[in-house]
């Protein structure tokens, strides 16, 4: 140590209010709010205020942009067009209505982004009808759940208009056009519970293809009446091939009856592999009890050995599934032998 010691900084403290501004300014709002004996949610409340300050002064920014000029400014005289006072205007937000004061022009050209022209509700309204009713929630108890949750007032018919636009966006999903050739389909039937008049099982026919890349694609979901069948299987897979499916290098299914010959009916060259997991659950469920112990009681049986290696292990077994797809092309190319015109 010498009598001219430099000093060092001490690195700031996280929990120091002057290092974190915006934690300062929150709790001035929250101490204001609380002096003046205003509610932190709720019409007229903080964050309803704070909600329309912003709305405000997005609006207002935009208005600047779109005549040139800043409000009170000099450069706006004797110009064409100009402000000409604001409109009120009431929105449904999130944490319920908020009363906005929109500005104008005179030649009413002004078209707002932040909140559009005759828009009355913003995009998270929206999202949470939707949410709410994915969940099973009817029209009346959405319509509840926001006047009780969030104090805001939508007409049934206001949900059922906002649910209806997404069945449409769903339709252009669900009638996309789809690649070429999928070296791989998986196709599948879920049972889940749906609400139509009343609470009901069906089945939900789902089929997701591998691309050329390596990618998975949704092919599409189709909700079907009474229990799984093939016929109904023809008529997804005719769908899938009319939206620009020419082939599938394997399509991988369940043991259902019939499905194998509706797959061929499609795709004539497809290769039609059964699930192993289904095969096996199907195996072991016509088996009795002693007979599903075999596999168990096989595998603590201790193999001879010779040389170091164990017959019979599927280790050292040449052309098994623990080899790597890049191990194996013969046998790969092998499966996956397709006419050179319906190649991608």
């Amino acid at each position: 140590m010498t009598d001219h010691d430099v000093p060092v900084a001490t690195p700031p403290d996280e929990n120091n209010d002057v290092e974190r501004p915006e934690r300062s300014v929150a709790e001035q709002l929250v101490d204001q709010a609380r002096a003046e004996g205003v509610d932190l949610v709720g019409p007229g409340g903080l964050l309803s205020n704070l909600t329309k300050q912003v709305l405000e002064t997005g609006l207002e920014v935009e208005m600047e942009e779109h005549l040139g000029y800043e409000k009170h400014a000099v450069e706006g005289r004797d110009r064409g067009n100009s402000r000409t006072g604001t409109r009120s205007k009431t929105v449904i937000t999130e944490i319920g209505p908020v009363a906005l004061s929109v500005p104008r022009d005179r030649d009413g050209s002004f078209e707002p982004k932040t909140v559009k022209k005759r828009q009355r509700r913003l995009d998270g309204v929206d999202s949470m009808v939707i949410s709410l009713t994915a969940k099973g929630l009817t029209t009346g108890e959405v319509q509840a759940h926001l006047m009780e949750v969030y104090s805001t007032e939508i007409s049934r018919e206001t949900i059922s208009k906002i649910t209806d636009r997404v069945l449409g966006e769903m339709a252009d999903w669900q009638n996309r056009p789809l690649d070429r050739v999928y070296p791989v389909i998986f196709i599948d039937a879920l049972v889940v519970k749906i609400r139509d008049g009343q609470v009901a099982n069906r089945p939900v026919y789902a089929a997701i293809g591998v691309t050329v890349d390596g990618k998975r694609d949704i092919l599409g979901l189709w909700v079907g009446t009474g229990g799984e069948g093939a016929k109904y299987w023809l008529q997804v897979l005719t769908e899938i091939k009319n939206r620009g499916v020419e082939d599938a290098c394997m399509v991988v299914c369940d043991g259902l009856k019939g499905l194998p010959e509706s797959i061929e009916a499609a795709w004539p060259l497809a290769i039609v592999q059964t699930c192993v997991l289904h095969l096996i659950r199907n195996t072991f469920r016509l088996a009795s009890p002693s007979t599903r112990a075999l596999p168990e009681r096989a595998s603590r049986v201790e193999m001879p050995s010779y040389g170091g290696q164990i017959l019979g292990s599927e280790r050292h077994r040449p052309g098994t599934l623990d080899e790597p797809l890049e191990a194996r092309p013969q046998r790969l190319r092998h499966h996956l032998r397709r006419p050179p015109l319906l190649r991608p």
